[in-house]
């Protein structure tokens, strides 16, 4: 219900700016995807203030100072909760819901990541700007089948009420998520939120997380590797320094950090670079 989403807070004009969208504003399939494409392309995945120390808020306001007001970025349920809001402001009917990670395993995992289903005359769409693996950059029709989006290729699959997303790798489908479509809600999140950021066995706890997923090349910075993936299956792997974290941050990624923050994630890195040789 858009009132969970909390639209009248949303700040839409810095929103827009920031996703560097000037398009029409109906609640149309055309303009859902122009959104999340606009979106998905301008604001990165990334988990650095959980690694500087810091409480991640989901509170719209904190989520709109940190992503829209500063060049930096967040991981799903800060994106996923803007972009709900930014939705439902503009009045499209927005449902969250709760997806757990496969990334090729599988392994049962908690339902730890938010996604969200956006319906529009009478269709639904998944939309998810914030998913750190192997993110979508359109939503896509909520019904089994394939769909292209740039040179990525994704599937939905479902399996009696479960359903399954993938990607398609050069030796096949690659298994991403699996969802419902049991309502989750901000309060939800909030409880997911405190135990993905600060439980010890989340990856997000344990070091640098970020990405960013352009029409052909994915870049990934998983602690000190840097990848650059493309859908044909090539990549480039490369070490990156503690010196040189916050210049690949913002030459690859568009995230400045302060001076402050920037030193005090060479620290980190450097004592982690330290405890593996």
């Amino acid at each position: 219900m858009t009132t969970d989403w909390n639209a009248e807070q949303v700040d839409l004009d810095a929103y827009l700016t920031r996703i560097g969208y000037d398009g029409p504003l109906e609640p149309t399939a055309q303009t859902l995807r122009a959104l999340h494409r606009a979106h998905a392309a301008s604001i990165p995945f990334e988990n650095l203030d959980i690694v500087l120390g810091r409480t991640i808020s989901i509170d719209l306001p904190d989520i709109q100072d940190k992503l829209l007001r500063h060049p930096r970025g967040g991981y799903c349920y800060e994106h996923n909760l803007l972009f709900a809001g930014v939705l439902a402001r503009i009045g499209f009917e927005v449902t969250g819901h709760a997806a757990r990670i496969r990334m090729g395993s599988d392994k049962l995992r908690p339902a730890s990541h938010a996604l969200l289903r956006v319906r529009v005359d009478g269709t639904s769409w998944i939309a998810d700007v914030g998913f750190g693996g192997e993110g979508l950059l359109e939503p896509l029709p909520l019904r089994p089948g394939e769909v292209s989006q740039g040179d990525w290729r994704f599937r939905l699959v479902l399996d009696g009420a479960v359903w399954l997303l993938q990607s398609l790798h050069p030796e096949g489908w690659f298994d991403l998520h699996t969802f419902t479509l049991d309502p989750q809600y901000a309060v939800d999140f909030a409880m997911r939120n405190h135990f993905t950021s600060t439980h010890p066995h989340s990856p997000f706890v344990t070091g640098i997380v970020v990405q960013r997923t352009g029409a052909a090349a994915r870049h990934s910075l998983n602690r000190d590797t840097l990848v650059t993936s493309r859908p044909d299956g090539t990549s480039e792997t490369r070490t990156v320094e503690p010196a040189d974290v916050a210049g690949t941050l913002s030459d690859i990624f568009g995230i400045h950090l302060s001076e402050a923050d920037a030193a005090h994630l060479r620290t980190i890195q450097s004592q982690a670079s330290a405890l593996t040789t």
